[in-house]
Order: structure tokens, then C-alpha cells, then sequence
């Protein structure tokens, strides 16, 4: 068996630690786990029952065996499009193990992007729920591919999940078979997994990562920043297929030994609010709409009824007023930050005893921040500039897309395609995307900034601002507001919400035309998509 390895320590003065010549970031995550003794002591806990640490590392160890018997070959690709259940570490980890390059993917795609992403990656194997194996079959069958199927659970779906003639299961492959005795001699810088960008803009991009990026963003983040604990129990309700939830609930617990509780079904408040009363996480990881609808919810929890200790959010700013109304409520602060699938996790953040709400906070340790402005020069103190991130996560490129790996990883620098600005204290300050920005009477105006303040108003649950041409053609802030539960929206209210704008930002910010809607559209992690809105305008204007 592969000797563990001891965790690897930054030299003194430094942030960012130095890994050995050869390593395996399944080995090591498993490894140091058994190491200091923590073999009895439970992994995770989803909704079929608890797996302790000895149990998890034979599992994915025999997986990883059992997928080389079947073929499939190290560097090879496998999908992974698992709901969040104990197959999920398995799979994953089993794969780096063998050396196979998981290829983790949403749960919530069409069968066209999935065919896609098949093509793309040359995936030779599928490991899928199986509710979606259907979904999944039918995307092969699109891409003209002939990927071997392993089914995970939840099995309430194709046959119950039982492997049939053509198709095998994780649970299957994780109890046959002798152990892998050896990990795949990988290197830090070698491809450990792919993840694909959310494609907002287009066809997703295929980001690819090394096993050290693992390792760093664990280092940094959750023992530097969150002080995660061996005693911890975390529950991330962003899923294992995003770069967040990855690290939340994969990387982050791992890496000290901590408990961690999954949920395969979709994170709805009352669905949270069980696993934070039931399990009592200590540390608790969600996104700004979550968060909204939580404390929006009649369901909400006492203090008294809960654990937490600390909570993160990302995916995309977190207004001022909701970090302070929870915190009120729950005693304990969310620290926002900011991550990316390209820099794997959160590399700005706020931190604990040192949260400003309505900031992103910080560089975390070991990263580098600049601002540039539309002709590449450094912001002046205040100004709103472009994001650019140096760091030891960074993916290494885009899967097949040379031209837009060029763009975004510039030499040492990563463009996030975020604007902010950093205030006097050097807290950094969301002002937006940088395609969704807006000017208005040659100034810019930040979107976010906007929804913040509308957010602020008791009669409203969460807004988007889209800039949008008058009979001048001049681009104006039109804002889409969602009310409260129990709100209903009548004549004057359009009135009455830019008012409110008007008295807490300058008068130009605010929007010339407000309209209500049921809901906005978001990507899966609850980021909030406003070229769905802008492309409404359009067609509506073309109409």
C-alpha cells in the first residue's frame, strides 16, 4: 500500500507550501488520514448511512483497481455526473488513485451538453447517478460515443441501479477485488481532473487541474483562512461538481480529518435547514441567493437549534444586508469571498474577526491581487478595474481552446473577468463582471451595487439590473425585482423603489425603469445570468 504522506508545510515566511517530487492528491488526502489514527472516525454522512475514513480509503482504493481491470488506462478520462453521495469521493479519488483524470460535470445539464462534453473530453467511462443515466445514454448516443457506464447512487432509478450486462456500479466496483496497492506516481503539475466552466458565454470550457492545486487551495483557504478542525462537521449545500463544493466537501474536510455531511437532493431552504438542525455542521458553505431565501424562509431555525461556528459564501457577492441580518439571527458571520472554477476555489475573502460586509475582504495567503484599467495600467486607489489573480491553484489551461487559454491565463496572471475596487483599508469591492458593467452618462455604474441597495428594501427579495437604450439610444440601469414572500407589488411601487435608490446611492445610479418578476435566471450555483435578461430586451425591442 502507498505509504502516507506527511502533509507537506510551507518554509518558514512563506505561504504556499513545497510538495515532494512525486504526489498524489488522493493518496495524500487518504494517507495522512489513516496516518494519525482517524481510521474509526467518520468521513462522511449522506442520506444512506456514515462511512468512517479506513472504510472510505478501502473503497475508493478498490475502485480505482477495479476501474484499471476494466481498461480504462491512467490519463484517460472518466465523466463524473454524480449526485452529492458517498459514490462521489469514491469515484473521484478512486480515479486520481489510479491515475484516471475525472471529468466532474453538472447534474442539472441537457442531453446536448452532455454530448458535448463527451465528445470534448474523449471520456472512455461514465460514472452517473442513476435518476440520470437516461439523460446520459442518450447524450453517447448523440455524441456517436460508446462510453462504458458504472452506475451510482441514489438507485432509484435505471433498474434500481443494479449493474446489468453492460453497465457496472460504484458500489459494485468499490467491493471486489483487492485494494490498488500502489497510486499512480503522478507529479504536483501532472492532470489530476478536469471541471467545465458554467459557459455563460458560450460552449463550456474544459478547466484543467493538477493534483497540487488540490492540496494548495486546502492550505490556504481552509486551514489559513477558515481554521478548519479535525472536530469540524461541514456541510456545503454547493455541490461536489462545482469547484466550491468541491473543496468544501471533498478537499477542504479531508484534508484535517473532519466530518462531512452530503445531500443528494436539491438545497432548499427547508432541505438545509434539516441538515443543519439533524447533523449540526459546524461550518456550513452556501451561495447569496441560498443565504436570501433562508433567512426569507417561515421555517427559519432559532440559534439555539443550530451548531455553527463559521459560514463562506461565493459564487457571486454577497449583499451587505443580508451578511448582517444573518448574522444577527445565527450569531455567527458569513465570510464572502470569491473563487473561480479556473483558480479552483476562493483566493479573496473575508476573514473571521476581521469581516466587513458589502467587501469581498482580502487576498487569501499565497495569492496576488491587481486592478488594471481598459488600457492594462494599474487602477488609481478607488478606481474600478479589472481583477487579475496570481496564485498557486490556477488551472493550467482550457481543454482544446488555445485561443481562449491565451486570454485568460496571461504568464503568471489569471484574468477573472470581475471588476472591482479596493477601498482605503485594501478591502476589495464587487462592482460586477466585466461584460455586464454599464455607463451611464460616460460613468460606470456597477450593477451589483445597484441590486444591493434594492435587496435593502423590505419588500424585496433579490433584484438584477441590465443596462438598457432609451429613445435616445443612451443606456439607462433597468432593474428586475423579485418581492418577498407575502409581498405584493401594486402602481406605486416602481416609484417608492427608485426613491429608495435614489436616497443611499448617487442619483444617476439609479434604474429608469423597474419591473416585477417571479424569479431571475441563475446558473446552477445561483449566479444570477443578466445576458438572459439583456436577451429578452433585445428580442422584446426587435418585436
Amino acid at each position: 500500500m502507498t505509504p502516507p504522506v506527511a502533509p507537506p508545510q510551507a518554509p518558514a515566511g512563506a505561504a504556499v507550501a513545497v510538495l515532494p517530487a512525486r504526489y498524489n492528491a488522493a493518496a495524500d488526502l487518504l494517507g495522512r488520514n489513516l496516518a494519525a489514527g482517524r481510521g474509526a472516525k467518520t468521513a462522511y454522512v449522506d442520506d444512506a448511512g456514515a462511512l468512517g475514513y479506513a472504510a472510505l480509503d478501502a473503497r475508493c482504493r478498490r475502485f480505482a483497481s477495479a476501474l484499471l481491470a476494466s481498461g480504462i488506462r491512467p490519463e484517460e478520462r472518466l465523466l463524473l455526473c454524480a449526485l452529492d453521495t458517498v459514490d462521489f469521493p469514491t469515484a473521484f479519488l478512486g480515479s486520481l488513485l489510479a491515475g484516471v483524470v475525472p471529468v466532474a460535470v453538472n447534474t442539472l445539464l441537457t442531453a446536448d451538453d452532455y454530448a458535448y462534453m463527451l465528445g470534448h473530453s474523449g471520456a472512455r467511462a461514465v460514472v452517473v447517478s442513476a435518476p440520470l443515466a437516461a439523460v446520459l445514454r442518450e447524450a453517447a448516443a448523440r455524441a456517436g460515443t460508446a462510453p462504458a457506464f458504472i452506475l451510482a447512487a441514489p438507485a432509484d432509478g435505471e433498474a434500481d441501479g443494479e449493474a446489468s450486462d453492460d453497465t457496472d456500479s460504484v458500489a459494485a466496483m468499490a467491493a471486489r477485488g483487492a485494494p490498488l496497492p500502489q497510486a499512480a506516481a503522478t507529479r504536483p503539475d501532472d492532470i489530476a481532473f478536469w471541471l467545465y466552466s458554467s459557459g455563460s458565454t458560450g460552449r463550456p470550457k474544459g478547466t484543467v487541474h493538477t493534483h497540487a492545486n488540490l492540496f494548495h487551495t486546502a492550505d490556504l483557504y481552509a486551514r489559513q483562512i477558515l481554521a478548519l478542525r479535525e472536530d469540524d462537521v461541514v456541510f456545503s449545500a454547493a455541490k461536489l461538481f462545482f469547484a466550491y463544493g468541491l473543496g468544501n466537501a471533498l478537499t477542504f474536510p479531508l484534508s484535517v480529518g473532519a466530518t462531512t455531511v452530503l445531500m443528494a437532493e436539491r438545497p432548499t431552504p427547508q432541505a438545509v435547514f434539516r441538515r443543519l438542525c439533524e447533523q449540526r455542521p459546524t461550518v456550513f458553505c452556501g451561495v447569496p441567493t441560498l443565504y436570501a431565501g433562508m433567512l426569507a424562509a417561515a421555517e427559519l431555525p432559532p440559534r439555539a437549534q443550530v451548531s455553527m461556528r463559521v459560514c463562506t459564501s461565493a459564487g457571486e457577492a454577497l449583499p451587505r444586508d443580508i451578511g448582517e441580518r444573518y448574522r444577527a439571527h445565527f450569531g455567527c458571520d458569513i465570510l464572502d469571498g470569491i473563487g473561480s472554477t479556473e483558480m479552483l476555489h476562493i483566493f479573496l475573502s473575508n476573514r473571521p474577526g476581521e469581516v466587513r460586509y458589502g467587501t469581498t475582504g482580502k487576498p487569501v495567503p499565497g495569492y496576488e491581487l491587481k486592478l488594471l484599467d481598459e488600457a492594462g495600467q494599474p487602477c488609481a486607489p478607488g478606481e474600478i478595474g479589472d481583477l487579475f489573480i496570481k496564485g498557486p491553484s490556477a488551472a493550467l489551461m482550457y481543454w482544446g481552446n488555445r485561443d481562449k487559454s491565451r486570454d485568460t491565463f496571461v504568464g503568471e496572471w489569471t484574468r477573472s473577468g470581475d471588476k472591482y475596487r479596493q477601498d482605503a483599508d485594501g478591502y476589495f469591492i464587487y462592482a460586477g463582471r466585466s461584460d455586464d458593467m454599464l455607463k451611464v452618462g460616460g460613468i460606470y455604474v456597477s450593477p451589483f451595487e445597484v441590486e444591493a441597495v434594492l435587496a435593502q428594501h423590505p419588500a424585496i427579495l433579490e433584484a438584477a439590473v441590465i443596462g438598457v437604450s432609451d429613445a435616445d439610444g443612451l443606456v439607462k440601469p433597468k432593474a428586475f425585482v423579485v418581492p418577498r414572500p407575502g409581498q405584493r407589488w401594486h402602481d406605486g411601487m416602481a416609484a417608492e423603489l427608485q426613491a429608495f435608490v435614489k436616497s443611499r446611492l448617487a442619483p444617476y445610479k439609479y434604474p429608469r425603469q423597474i419591473e416585477c418578476v417571479a424569479e431571475l435566471p441563475k446558473t446552477a450555483t445561483g449566479k444570477i445570468q443578466r445576458f438572459r435578461l439583456r436577451q429578452r430586451e433585445e428580442a422584446g425591442a426587435a418585436g
